[in-house]
């Protein structure tokens, strides 16, 4: 079969309601709200739940990672103090005690001097301790290679995580888009859609795999490093912690102002998309009336104001760096003069003081980055939330509990006091009535907008109607599950569509267990044949939507060939032979004779001329059926069909 079936433009446009602003390669208006940050996070935290054992192993592997790199600067301050220690010790004459050293500088007057060596363990005339120092700086050694292996764990186990998280999603997003009903990408662009299920899933996924690492590392780092300094100086740690408050609160002030930046930018992200889908699409109708510099002008208005709105977020979040930096670097300067002041005096050790200077760029590193990740972060839980809304968009409603499988069908169908309107204060059809009996064509003509395609719709269960009932074999289909309803239906439209792959494979879409000699016998019956044995690869020619090596007649006679193979209880053509010559439309004409023998059809035609042989003609004016009949009960009463077939021959002829 052919593609899902959607609405005319105009149809398309009341349904929507016209509330999109949207008009010829136009763009949509941008929705203003504020990101809610809080249960969004909230949320797709929840959706590591299945990874939880290994985001527990993530965690371990985090907490020994860090540990053992915050007890590096401690252990290389005790390889500096042995250093220094050999140093002074050397400068010492041997046999002379510590204390007399300290009280000579004393009765020379060198007091800071005397000072700083009360605070070094030496010993007079011993020079370095290599064999210590080679063993402490091993073990500092240890704990670093330590601390990378199970870093990398984290590494590892962290992507595994965030893709199998991904997959999912994606996963469930496969699902929302068949579970949507048609009325949702009638009224949703198709690039916007796009966006959301592509781009804004990818970003979510590089934010969660840099975010997790960094930001549960940021923060024991910060517990780890700041339990060290304290147990070197409780005075310089308070210094120290100093940073996080003033930090926090220049984050907090500039994240509030680049939440609705980074709402906006990829809002207009998905409507860029839309745009440049739509212009593509219709690349060859812009060329055809002259239209590029309108395009072009509206694609920079769009473009501007993505510019705008991203420039803005990256802008005001990229402040958080440079000014955490700055407040890092007051610190440091803080702790190096305090802590020089305090090995000057002798209650610090050079090696102390040097680790809690070590410790202090570890300390305001993680505060740093933390502040850094927030403009990841609100672009993750901004695109997070799109895919939300997406989520949460209402399904298509579910079967009746009761209803129960069917299979086949004569094909005879009644229409009994329908109506239906896609906005409830416009009515379009309204109590319409008629029946088909199995093997009847029936024709559905009007003008454009007079509802032809949405009344095959309501045959396909694509909408509920919201009055009377359609039956088919005198059972509601509204008592039928929609694949039952639709599994004995084939469907050809107007708008055509082919799938990447090759001919073969699009004819088999039909019907996926047809055999190689059934496509053949659709192929040729329905005349695809005559033009694929031009082809150098025959029936593997590799084809898709956009047609490759093959006119839009011929990509509608692979779709009616499909149609052929699935051979359907009922059939529905949609202006099927609107692409095709007048030569081959005869060609067609009779393979779809063929075709709906013994089966009940449904042809919306616009020429007249295709429909005379039609057992019911339905003509159709503001979703009323105003006369029915077959063509030539029709022409007698001179009424719409008859103007309308006026228009078309007596017109010509004159």
């Amino acid at each position: 079969m052919s593609s899902a079936p959607t609405m005319k433009k105009t149809e398309r446009v009341e349904a929507s309601g016209g509330g999109h602003g949207r008009g010829p390669f136009g763009s949509t208006m941008v929705g203003q709200k504020a990101m809610n940050f809080g249960p969004s996070m909230k949320r797709l935290l929840k959706r590591l739940r299945p990874e939880r054992f290994k985001v527990i192993l993530v965690i371990f592997a985090a907490v020994v990672s860090v540990g053992l790199a915050a007890l590096g600067p401690r252990i290389l301050g005790k390889a500096t103090d042995i250093i220094f220690s050999g140093v002074v010790g050397d400068r010492i004459p041997a046999g002379v005690s510590m204390q007399q050293a300290i009280d000579a500088a004393i009765a020379r007057g060198e007091d800071q001097f005397a000072a700083m060596l009360s605070g070094v363990d030496a010993v007079p005339g011993q020079g370095i301790d290599f064999v210590a120092l080679r063993d402490v700086l091993l073990l500092a050694l240890v704990l670093y290679v330590g601390s990378a292996l199970f870093q990398y764990l984290q590494g590892y186990l962290i992507n595994d995580v965030v893709q199998a998280t991904m997959f999912r999603l994606r996963s469930e997003v496969e699902e929302k888009i068949n579970a949507l009903p048609l009325r949702y990408f009638d009224g949703t662009p198709r690039g916007e859609l796009l966006s959301r299920v592509t781009n804004d899933i990818d970003n979510v996924s590089q934010s969660l795999q840099q975010t997790m690492s960094q930001l549960l590392n940021s923060i024991l780092t910060v517990v780890f490093v700041f339990a060290m300094m304290i147990s070197i100086s409780w005075s310089l740690a308070l210094i120290a912690l100093i940073t996080i408050p003033i930090t926090i609160l220049v984050a907090a002030v500039v994240m509030k102002r680049s939440q609705s930046k980074f709402i906006a930018q990829w809002r207009r992200t998905g409507n860029l998309n839309a745009q440049v889908e739509e212009a593509f699409t219709g690349h060859a109708l812009v060329k055809v009336f002259g239209r590029q510099d309108e395009v072009q002008e509206s694609f920079e208005v769009e473009n501007e104001e993505l510019y705008e709105a991203s420039w803005g977020a990256q802008f005001l979040s990229g402040l958080i760096m440079p000014i955490a930096l700055f407040i890092g670097n007051l610190n440091y300067v803080i702790i190096a003069v305090v802590g020089g002041l305090r090995v000057a005096s002798g209650t610090l050790s050079l090696g102390d003081v040097q680790a809690f200077i070590l410790y202090s760029r570890q300390f305001t590193r993680p505060i740093t980055q933390i502040a850094s990740m927030v403009n990841l972060l609100q672009s993750g839980v901004a695109s997070v939330e799109r895919v939300f809304e997406f989520l949460d968009a209402p399904d298509e409603p579910a079967d009746d509990a009761s209803a129960e499988a069917r299979s086949g069908s004569h094909g005879r169908v009644a229409f009994e006091g329908v109506s239906f309107r896609y906005i409830e204060d416009q009515p379009l059809i309204e109590d319409v009535s008629f029946h088909v009996d199995p093997g009847q064509t029936v024709a559905i003509v009007g003008p454009t907008g007079a509802g032809k395609t949405t009344l095959v719709n309501l045959i396909m269960r694509f909408y509920d109607i919201d009055a009377g009932r359609i039956t088919i074999d005198g059972v509601d289909i509204a008592t039928m599950r929609r694949n039952d309803v639709r599994s004995q239906t084939g469907m050809v439209l107007q708008d055509t569509w082919l799938f990447e792959g090759t001919i073969r494979e699009n004819i088999a879409y039909g019907r996926l267990d047809a055999t190689d000699d059934e496509v053949m016998e659709a192929a040729r019956a329905t005349y695809v044949d005559r033009f694929v044995g031009a082809l150098p690869d025959g029936y593997d020619t590799i084809v898709d939507n956009e047609g490759g090596r093959i006119s839009a007649g011929e990509k509608q006679l692979i779709t009616i060939a499909r149609a052929f193979l699935a051979d359907p209880a009922l059939l529905i053509l949609d202006e099927a032979t609107s692409s095709v010559d007048t030569r081959t439309e005869v060609h067609v004409q009779h393979a779809m004779s063929a075709l709906r023998a013994d089966r009940t059809s449904f042809v919306i035609a616009h020429r007249l001329s295709t429909i005379r042989d039609a057992d019911l003609i339905l003509v159709m004016e503001d979703g009323q059926i105003v006369e029915q009949g077959n063509h030539d009960e029709l022409l007698d009463i001179e009424g719409a069909y008859f103007r309308l077939y006026q228009s078309q021959f007596s017109g010509a002829v004159s």
